[in-house]
């Protein structure tokens, strides 16, 4: 026998039996080595005729695990393994994880199963998105204070060791994490070679990102892979000719310029957010710049207020416009272009009623035809565009459309209105024109004014681009290049400024504002961050498809966002009153506490424990039984982080209800008492610290509509109860501390972007009651109400305590986890 070459030697009978089910030669040789095993996978295939079954490698695989356990096995009866054996071979199975948990239950129950708990107990039919995987990993890198690739092995263990994933795909799992490591501490980088190492330097597109509102380690992903990734460098846009291209690189110096341009006739929403993430972010990420352009082309619709807080709302998110500027700025030049595309033959003055120009579209039947004035002359069209500009005409008298491609396909290239006559006065320019642009005329052309690298917008303009060219092209200008992402949108509310209006008017919602809405000022009301919003969008990432997202996804984005950022208070929704009798009148004792016990950036507090506290009457019940563990008669509790334990001994009713009213209780402050096992919530009554503080008004809020698609009846939707108002709850004193102590610190923040912006902006309006946010310790997240009055949050130097007239008002920004019972 040569050297080079290996005999192959026979299987001996068991491996070749191991084989003939279905595993590979090695795997048959491993079921071999324990006799044990290897006898018990013999009586196995013998008994249920499995070499005639046609196994596959993996079910062989998971027989063999069976006879592992099996073998491990105190006792199981025959019927107990032929279930779980049949549930491996119709594949119910298909891990040995799963069959380690199938041989445990058959262990600890008898037949027959049920069938529905195995399944449960196994994870049969466990199913769960990378996306659900990546929200329970970063959940756990916040709890864990995870920083840095180094620990990417500790965190791929401790996280395939938590429940909610026992049955998670462990591939999935290490992808969810390193996804994760990404977004939250970059790019993986090799190790420097010895003697080599460099200091590490900060990309400056990064440093602006950071500064833009988004950090860079969640954006690098965005803004450099997938749809962003692959737009065109500045400059790469093609051109009619050649010296365009070279005058817009020259004005913008090869940066990124981008623009977001809202139109003022409403308030922005939830979708504007993505917009406004794209737009500011990719710029800032670039080291470029960003216009805030309004399209005020409709003066019919538009009004201030709408101006302002689009600013505001910008501001809020966190970034800072280069220019702001208004699409009327650039009238005179867009009637220019527009005598010159009359001129150059390509736009013509159009007599015809609104029903007419919709006929001849034919966009009903897919097929326009000419209008009658298309072929005016050339000469008549300017003379008519003159008198409509001089106010000859009367609106709908008299369009300026242009003179596209009726053999096109496209219908945004069926003649297209350029200009129509408007009897409206102007917010900016008042009465100087009679006319005004459209859409489809003003977009591209300001776009090429302001020298925009990349026109960046939703995907319903697609159709659009040609038309965005073509007019570019037809007057010879500088040509932007367009480029389509997918718009988001939330399921289960309205994101339509008309339906939202009607809510507002007809009385079904409190204003555009109302926090059941999902406008921005209304998100900003209910005290949703404007980091959550934006780390919510940029988790979803951008791409050309639509992201349609139910609203349970958003809030468990801005659960985990708060999760770590915001203090925890003791806080009782429904005060039941507690004496502690063995303790005297005037007890008083301070306890130190953290506001969060894994952020001690948060700092500490102090709140009172005196002879008088409140607990929550949802924690306290007269009927006892072996799975209840808070408070009952003749039952110890114990309070969070409180010294002692208490033990209730009697109460007291009202005599007319027979409601609970008052509990007396001992403290177990003596001997060796067994810890508890639960811990409530309380608050101690001492008027002199001004504890509890008490809450006017705590407003709830649920699900404004029944279905995750409101119909276009959206009013025959409505959830009758979608707000909740409770009165009376009860939160520790520690309550004043934080409140001030965070609208002094979003002041300051506030005024220090204010004094490094060019504009002007003072700050203060995005500073508002609603950035009093704190965590309900185990109810929910709150934030303080624009309608609260307390006089102390007033002046940044005023001592901290409830006045004579204050209201208090929180919201509930989310629960602490889906609330079930929030649609109906």
């Amino acid at each position: 026998m040569s050297k080079h070459t290996k005999e192959t030697q026979p299987d001996n009978p068991s491996i070749a039996l191991f084989k003939s089910i279905g595993l590979t030669q090695a795997k048959a040789a491993e079921a071999d080595k324990s006799p044990k095993s290897a006898a018990i996978l013999k009586r196995l295939i013998d008994e249920y005729s499995l070499v005639s079954c046609a196994l596959d490698e993996k079910r062989a695989g998971l027989v063999a695990a069976l006879a592992g356990q099996l073998a491990k096995s105190n006792s199981l009866d025959a019927s107990s393994e032929k279930y779980v054996l049949d549930a491996i071979l119709e594949g119910k199975l298909k891990s040995v994880d799963q069959v380690t948990a199938a041989v445990k239950y058959a262990e600890t129950h008898s037949m027959p199963f049920d069938n529905a708990e195995f399944d449960k107990e196994c994870g049969v039919g466990f199913s769960i998105s990378l996306e659900q995987i990546l929200e329970y990993v970063t959940v756990y890198i916040k709890d864990n204070a995870i920083s840095g690739w180094a620990n990417l092995g500790t965190t791929i263990g401790g996280v395939k060791s938590l429940p909610e994933l026992r049955w998670a795909s462990p591939l999935e799992v290490k992808n969810a994490v390193e996804q994760a490591f990404v977004g939250n501490f970059g790019p993986k980088q090799a190790a420097p070679a010895k003697g080599k190492e460099t200091k590490k330097e900060t990309k400056p597109a990064a440093k602006a990102a950071s500064a833009s509102g988004a950090s860079s380690s969640t954006t690098k992903s965005v803004f450099e892979e997938g749809f962003l990734g692959a737009l065109h460098q500045p400059g790469g846009n093609p051109q009619i000719h050649p010296h365009l291209r070279e005058q817009h690189l020259k004005a913008t110096g090869g940066a990124v310029w981008t623009r977001f341009p809202p139109e003022p006739n409403g308030y922005l929403h939830i979708g504007h957010s993505k917009a406004i993430f794209v737009n500011f972010g990719y710029a800032a990420f670039h080291g470029g710049k960003c216009y805030l352009r309004y399209d005020d082309t409709n003066p019919e619709k538009e009004e201030g207020r709408y101006f302002e807080s689009i600013l505001e709302t910008v501001r809020w998110l966190g970034y800072e416009p280069w220019k702001i500027t208004y699409s009327s700025d650039y009238f005179d030049e867009l009637y220019e272009l527009a005598v010159e595309l009359i001129r150059r033959d390509k736009a013509y003055v159009c007599h015809c009623s609104q029903e007419q120009i919709k006929t001849d579209r034919g966009l009903k039947v897919g097929k326009p035809k000419p209008c009658i004035h298309r072929d005016r002359p050339v000469a008549e069209s300017l003379a008519e565009f003159e008198k409509m500009k001089n106010g000859g005409y009367r609106p709908k008298e008299a369009n300026l459309r242009m003179k596209q491609d009726l053999e096109d396909g496209n219908p945004q290239m069926w003649d297209l209105t350029a200009y129509r006559v408007l009897d409206s006065p102007h917010h900016r320019t008042k009465d100087k024109w009679k006319i005004y642009p459209t859409y489809d005329f003003t977009h591209c052309l300001v776009d090429s004014i302001e020298n925009i690298s990349h026109s960046l917008c939703t995907t319903e303009f697609i159709l659009s681009r040609q038309s965005y060219e073509w007019l570019c092209d037809a007057v010879e200008v500088y040509k932007p290049r367009q480029s389509e992402y997918g718009r988001l949108n939330l399921e289960g509310t309205v994101m339509s400024k008309r339906k939202i209006l009607a809510l507002v008017e007809e009385g079904f919602v409190n204003g555009w504002d109302d926090p059941r809405l999902y406008t921005l000022i209304a998100l900003r009301r209910r005290g949703v961050p404007p980091g959550a919003i934006l780390s919510f969008v940029s988790s979803l990432g951008v791409s050309t498809a639509t992201s349609n997202i139910e609203i349970n996804r958003f809030e468990q984005a801005v659960r985990q966002y708060l999760e770590g950022s915001v203090a925890r208070l003791l806080m009782v929704m429904q005060p039941l009153k507690v004496t502690i009798e063995n303790l005297p009148e005037d007890h008083l004792e301070w306890i130190e506490k953290p506001f969060h016990p894994k952020v001690a950036v948060l700092g500490n507090t102090r709140i009172p424990f005196t002879r008088t506290i409140y607990i929550d009457a949802d924690d306290f019940r007269l009927e006892d039984s072996e799975d209840y563990f808070r408070l009952a008669p003749g039952k110890t509790v114990g309070l969070f982080q409180a010294p002692h334990p208490i033990t209730c001994t009697s109460y007291k009713t009202d005599s007319a209800t027979g409601k609970v009213t008052e509990l007396l209780c001992r403290l177990e402050n003596g001997g060796n008492i067994k810890k508890p096992k639960a811990f409530i919530q309380w608050v101690a009554e001492h008027a002199a610290s001004g504890s509890p503080v008490r809450i006017d008004e705590t407003r709830i809020f649920h699900r404004l509509f029944k279905s995750d698609n409101p119909p276009s009846d959206f009013r025959s939707d409505i959830n009758a109860d979608s707000l909740e108002t409770v009165k009376g709850a009860m939160v520790e004193i520690g309550f004043w501390e934080l409140a001030r102590r965070s609208i002094v610190e979003a002041r300051r923040e506030s005024r220090a972007r204010a004094e490094a912006s060019s504009a002007s902006n003072d700050g203060d309006s995005l500073v508002g009651k609603e950035c009093v946010r704190f965590q309900g310790l185990r109810i929910a997240y709150f934030a303080l109400d624009k309608d609260s009055r307390a006089a102390c949050l007033e002046e940044e130097d005023a001592l901290a305590s409830c006045k004579q007239g204050d209201y208090l008002v929180l919201n509930r920004i989310v629960s602490l986890k889906e609330d079930a019972g929030k649609a109906l």
